[in-house]
């Protein structure tokens, strides 16, 4: 699929997933689901975070999943995709959350590697152990 047909098949997408139940959507186009809400803190852009997270292709074509590795990642909040700088601040430690990422706000137009083509909306369900 061509960048501009991935743009508008999730263009389409996040019209339609908007007004599904539970469904929020931030004005920067993102959207979330809380799966489970935690108690713990909430992370500044400027943290490291811990935390668990499987990726997809709104196909559900996984491209990544920590779960499964048995192995949470933990990286400087700055250093991932602007998606996530914009989502997890939103997030308490604990908590596990569903995100619907536009293209722009993830690997944009030029994708990331062979599994994410360029223009691709992403989806991620992410659980936030901790702020490190």
């Amino acid at each position: 699929m061509k960048i501009e047909e991935q743009k508008e098949t999730g263009a389409a997408f996040m019209s339609a997933n908007k007004v599904n139940e539970g469904v929020v959507e931030l004005p920067e186009g993102i959207q979330y689901l809380v799966l489970k809400e935690g108690a713990g803190a909430q992370p500044l852009v400027t943290d490291k975070v811990k935390a668990h997270y499987k990726g997809t292709l709104l196909d559900g074509k996984e491209f990544d999943n920590s779960f499964k590795r048995g192995q949470p990642f933990s990286a400087p909040l700055r250093s991932l995709i602007k998606g996530w700088q914009i989502a997890l601040p939103l997030m308490k430690e604990g908590s596990h959350w569903r995100l619907w990422i536009p293209s722009d706000l993830a690997y944009g137009d030029r994708g990331a590697g062979s599994d994410i083509p360029g223009g691709a909306s992403l989806v991620f369900e992410v659980e936030l152990l901790s702020i490190i």
